[in-house]
């Protein structure tokens, strides 16, 4: 049986891939940081040991993946060499295990994640599939013929793969520590689509995607008249979100999806029309769609004594601001509070003035020192810096942030890449 040994096993990718494997009965362990993160959990409740850098027994047999989050000279990834093992990164393995699927990546600068879990949830109402979701999700099942996954751009890594069907949810700016410029990331996603085999569908919405040729049929959605499967009626309901689609001018009739915001309906939107290319049943994809349960981290809520907590993986401008205005819209009459953590200096640097105009739609705003992120050590600019630009706006350290209680009825959005997580943790046990 392949035994495989995973470096940084904690990371989002790498965490779901352990998943992944794991459910497929390889034997799979690991080493990171020993710091807890919320994607070691579901590697616990799967007996997958996870050993601090440096404690892992390793063997001639082992297959090593090692996390893009390393570079060649970290400590145990020199161990492995030195052991006679050749790691493999984690784009290059997932661009050779995909070939003995029917793979459909979802990339684009926001909304992969979503997308990809919902995605993956109609389709196994279809048949059995292997999914990797950027939450932190994996899971496989035997005999599976589909793999779904995230493709990230960062570093150009998911030019590695050559998926049967591509999903492109929008194309922005983002990773400037890695990108010159804006022409530079969509080069990079023209490169992408044009590696896809059989076919491409893409948010028509995203004028940026309008300037992508490809070499198979493209499938356009979003909210524009143009667009092939269309978003219209939207209406925000107590449990969620519901809307209308329309195929090539042709009612399909209304979807629910228990999540909220406009840039969810494009999510699903785009599931939708993945799902019609596909040629599979839409009330199946009708009823998938009521039972999605979410992503991890992506606009999760917890309510306790009077105040909504939502936690949410908004770290790049149009993020935070998609955000801030769901929150509002699910709760119009309470205050809405941002807590933010901004993750690696190179993005705050590169987008100090989106920021400012972002945040700058809550009511009040807590600013967190930056995440560095495990590619940088710090940076020009920092969170001092954001906060002289945003009129009474306060740094909050996780020592601090008990003060945020004096909000009873207000709506606290926490917002970061990092470890945003802890802020919320300290809050929530000031409050209990």
């Amino acid at each position: 049986m392949q035994r495989y040994h995973l470096v940084g096993i904690k990371g989002s990718g790498m965490s779901a891939l352990a998943q992944m494997l794991h459910d497929l009965d390889y034997q799979i362990q690991g080493a990171d940081i020993e710091e807890r993160i919320f994607t070691q959990l579901p590697l616990e409740e799967r007996g997958i040991q996870v050993y601090p850098f440096g404690a892992a027994p390793l063997s001639t047999d082992l297959t090593v993946v090692a996390s893009n989050a390393f570079r060649d000279d970290h400590p145990e990834l020199v161990r492995c060499r030195e052991f006679g093992l050749q790691p493999i990164r984690y784009h290059t393995f997932l661009g050779e295990w995909m070939r003995e699927y029917e793979s459909f990546a979802v990339s684009g600068t926001h909304g992969k994640t979503t997308t990809t879990g919902l995605l993956a949830h109609v389709l196994h109402g279809v048949s059995p599939i292997c999914a990797l979701i950027g939450d932190g999700t994996g899971y496989g099942r035997t005999g599976a013929k589909r793999f779904v996954f995230e493709a990230c751009e960062y570093r150009r890594h998911f030019l590695a793969y050559k998926p049967d069907v591509a999903v492109i949810t929008n194309i922005e700016f983002d990773h400037p520590d890695y990108f010159r410029d804006f022409e530079d990331v969509f080069e990079a996603f023209r490169q992408f689509v044009g590696g896809v085999r059989r076919r491409v569908v893409a948010c028509v919405d995203d004028a940026a995607i309008r300037r992508l040729s490809t070499n198979v049929p493209m499938t356009t959605y979003g909210f524009s008249e143009d667009a092939e499967v269309r978003a219209v009626d939207v209406e925000s309901v107590g449990n969620g979100t519901r809307f209308s689609l329309v195929v090539r001018g042709r009612p399909l009739g209304t979807f629910h999806i228990p999540l909220y915001g406009r840039h969810n309906v494009l999510n699903a939107t785009a599931v939708a029309a993945v799902c019609i290319s596909e040629g599979i049943d839409p009330d199946l994809v009708r009823s998938r769609m009521a039972t999605f349960s979410g992503a991890r981290r992506r606009f999760r809520i917890m309510e306790i004594a009077g105040r909504v907590l939502i936690d949410d993986y908004a770290h790049h401008p149009t993020e935070i601001r998609v955000t801030l205005r769901a929150a509002r819209a699910k709760y119009p009459d309470r205050q809405v509070i941002a807590v933010f953590q901004p993750h690696t200096f190179s993005r705050l640097e590169a987008f100090l003035d989106e920021f400012v105009a972002a945040l700058s739609e809550a009511d009040v705003v807590y600013l967190c020192e930056v995440f560095g992120s495990a590619r940088e050590g710090g940076g020009r600019v920092t969170s001092e810096d954001l906060r002289r630009r945003i009129p009474g706006s306060q740094l909050v350290t996780a020592d601090s942030v008990g003060r945020l209680a004096e909000h009873r009825d207000a709506v606290l959005v926490f917002m970061g890449a990092g470890d945003i997580q802890k802020y919320e943790e300290r809050l929530v046990a000031e409050i209990s």
